[in-house]
């Protein structure tokens, strides 16, 4: 893989994650299993240590986390909570003990069960607890103290004595097994919405708003909060715990009376773990709650504190993950659904089967070749593996299962959803897609639901079912959206009427109601009419629409957050223009070195090609995207709309300064500082700040998790500086090196 295709695939790798990581925080679930999501982030990684330039700090691998939503207030962590590097096989597992004990011999390692739930911070001070906060995006988490409380286990108050002023306690909240089992069984007999796994449940619950809630409700939401468990499984912030070990705190927290595992070791090599983890392995539904594998840590606080951490995990801890489990079950059908790329992908459609406590009824068959190597015919018995998300793979079919009424899946020849023949994008191309880019109702749904993302303009209320909502109703109501081009020109008229079919979010095929078989369908914008609400009034083009409906909080909301949308920065507008692998790191790049769409727009290919993070591969999907007829009404209507598609100017690097001339690249954690902060502390000090390590860089000044770009550094003979000299830096200029 030469460099441009390293950058591409990059590109789409980020693309990918970020998507992913958006329907877990939005819908509370993987669209991929935890297999296969490693898999996206180990590729991704695998090219960042080739390519160490490509390894931006908004890229996936650095980030904790999936970051917060709105709904809560924000809540600062005293100490900041990471993620942990993964190891999948015993190999990994020896290699990681072997790097900790070639540095600490004495290392002891703590092995406790990795628990399948939502991260929690506990904040007490003098003994009380003051506040309950998911972990965010690591430095900032969400505010769930009210919901906490009521979550058995957790203390107001801890027992005994020698409580510090402040410290902070950390731990996994879950749904035991039976539990889970029994809300699902409620939620199914009152017809709401039943959870795919402990862990969304988990999620869902403690991250529930009471207000604006009727007692019933209320009553059902406490219900729900009652039903959660706790288990420590570690502390942040504490000035001067009594203890020397993390087993000794663990200790200290039991006495205290904090929830503490009994499935916990410690032991002195590579062999204990190794029988921790065969143990579980082979007892895993022995255990009251779900576990996808075992953490291990090292015990002393010594140590840890000498290992340190990147800028999203910490060297003293690794989890493994046990291997996918795998089921048998029946392969009732193989379904078409279509992308916003226009890429065709065959659904398997499973009888449904509980795998890993969640149950799974689809699983992605990626292309028709794959089917063909799976060997699978419809009606087989198949087996599937997952680790514990929503989708599972087939791995293949129980051959001496078949009864003879199999058939063989045939891939259609034309879109299921705008009947647009299917065909490779070009010669070699194992995927079909449909070429009906412009107004095909599932790649214009793609697209809008992409725009909404996090990646993209972050819109609240433009998810998966608004989407489809905006591009595929019923009659009589017409679609809103043919496009993407009046997305900014919505308004409540049009979004009242709708009416559509609920759709399976995996396939896109509608949903039937399990007794009459009749299409389940809904209203998304509208509502019942309250007494509370306005007179009927027949002239209204809103709440005279229908005298029992008014347009919902959805509607007016929507409406809200598209003109809010208007205000995001530059890059956020080229991510969500759907350019072919144009995603954040390369939008941000552009951004930043253009300020506005028209400069872009009259750049050459060189220009464009030239441009930190860009390359040819992303500038001739550019300059082809823009040669585009009704690419360019996309922006007409938008501007037209009120979006500039230009940033404000962008500082320019003093004149003056002590860092005239010099370029710098800051990375890693900086404290005191932010990403943008750092940057504009060098521009204000006459530098030039850049995003990449290469010989023409002056100095690069390295934080904790500086990794690929400190190695870089090394290899160019770059002078590297440490953090703690960063605003020695800023004042001094270059003589700060021989300090």
């Amino acid at each position: 893989m030469n460099f441009d295709q390293a950058r591409s695939r990059a590109e789409e790798l980020t693309a990918a994650i970020l998507d992913l990581q958006e329907a877990y925080y939005r819908r509370d679930s993987l669209l991929v299993s935890d297999a296969e999501y490693d898999e996206l982030m180990r590729e991704l990684e695998a090219i960042e240590r080739e390519y160490p330039e490509l390894q931006g700090a908004d890229s996936p691998t650095q980030a904790v986390g999936f970051g917060r939503g709105e709904l809560f207030s924000p809540v600062v962590h005293a100490q900041r909570m990471f993620s942990l590097d993964n190891v999948f096989d015993d190999d990994e597992m020896a290699l990681w003990v072997s790097k900790i004990t070639a540095s600490h011999p004495q290392a002891q390692f703590l092995c406790e069960l990795k628990i399948d739930g939502l991260a929690l911070n506990l904040r007490y001070q003098q003994g009380r607890l003051v506040s309950a906060a998911t972990r965010g995006d690591g430095v900032t988490g969400e505010d769930v103290t009210d919901n906490a409380l009521l979550v058995p286990g957790i203390p107001r108050v801890l027992e005994g004595t020698g409580h510090p002023d402040l410290v902070e306690i950390r731990g996994e909240v879950f749904f035991p097994i039976e539990a889970f089992e029994a809300l699902n069984a409620r939620q199914a007999a009152a017809g709401e919405k039943v959870f795919a796994n402990p862990r969304n449940a988990a999620s869902g619950t403690l991250r529930q708003k009471s207000e604006g809630k009727k007692d019933a409700q209320l009553g059902l939401m406490h219900e729900r909060l009652a039903g959660l468990s706790m288990i420590v499984h570690g502390i942040g912030a504490w000035d001067d715990p009594p203890v020397a070990t993390q087993s000794g705190i663990y200790q200290l927290l039991e006495n205290w009376g904090m929830p503490v595992s009994t499935a916990v070791t410690v032991v002195d090599s590579h062999a204990g773990v190794h029988d921790f983890i065969s143990h579980y392995a082979a007892h895993r539904h022995s255990v009251a709650h779900e576990i996808d594998g075992v953490v291990v840590k090292v015990d002393q606080f010594a140590f840890q504190k000498e290992l340190g951490a990147t800028s999203r995990a910490p060297r003293w801890a690794i989890a493994y993950k046990y291997p996918p489990e795998q089921v048998t079950t029946k392969l009732l059908d193989i379904v078409v659904s279509v992308g916003r790329t226009g890429r065709a992908t065959p659904y398997a459609v499973l009888e449904p089967v509980r795998v890993a406590g969640s149950e799974v009824e689809r699983a992605t068959l990626h292309n028709q070749d794959v089917v063909k190597a799976k060997a699978v015919l419809i009606g087989d018995t198949v087996v599937i593996r997952k680790a514990g998300d929503v989708i599972p793979e087939i791995l293949g079919p129980v051959v001496e299962a078949r009864d003879g009424s199999e058939r063989e899946f045939v891939m259609p020849t034309a879109c299921p959803d705008c009947g647009a023949p299917l065909a490779a994008a070009k010669a070699g191309d194992i995927d079909l897609r449909c070429p009906n880019a412009n107004d095909c109702p599932a790649q214009v749904r793609g697209r809008v639901e992409h725009i909404g993302s996090r990646g993209g303009l972050d819109i609240e209320g433009l998810g998966e079912v608004s989407a489809f909502a905006l591009t595929q109703p019923l009659e009589p109501a017409i679609a809103p959206l043919r496009t993407e081009a009046r997305l900014f020109e919505l308004t409540v008229e049009e979004l009242f009427p709708i009416v559509v079919d609920v759709r399976d979010p995996d396939t896109g095929q509608p949903k039937r109601d399990p007794v009459t078989h009749e299409p389940v369908r809904q209203m998304p914008f509208r509502r019942k009419r309250q007494k509370s609400d306005p007179a009927y009034d027949p002239h209204s083009s809103v709440f005279g629409g229908d005298e029992e409906w008014v347009p919902s909080k959805a509607a007016f909301e929507l409406i809200e957050q598209l003109e809010k949308a208007k205000a995001q920065p530059l890059w956020r507008f080229l991510v969500s223009l759907n350019i072919r692998h144009v995603g954040p790191v390369a939008a941000r790049s552009l951004a930043s070195h253009f300020g506005s769409l028209d400069a872009i727009d009259k750049a050459t290919l060189d220009e464009l090609s030239q441009v930190d993070g860009v390359g040819e591969t992303i500038a001739e999907s550019i300059v082809e995207w823009l040669r585009v007829d009704w690419h360019r009404e996309i922006i007409d209507r938008w501007r037209a709309a009120g979006i500039s598609f230009a940033d404000a100017p962008a500082p320019a690097s003093s004149s003056e300064g002590p860092l005239v001339g010099a370029i710098v690249v800051v990375t890693g954690s900086i404290p005191g500082y932010s990403r943008d902060g750092a940057e504009e502390a060098v521009i204000t000090a006459g530098g030039k700040p850049s995003s990449s390590v290469s010989k023409k860089t002056t100095v690069v000044v390295a934080g904790d998790g500086a990794g690929s770009k400190r190695t870089s550094a090394e290899a160019l003979g770059v002078p590297i500086l440490e953090a703690e000299k960063f605003e020695l830096l800023l004042r001094q200029g270059l003589s700060a090196l021989e300090l």
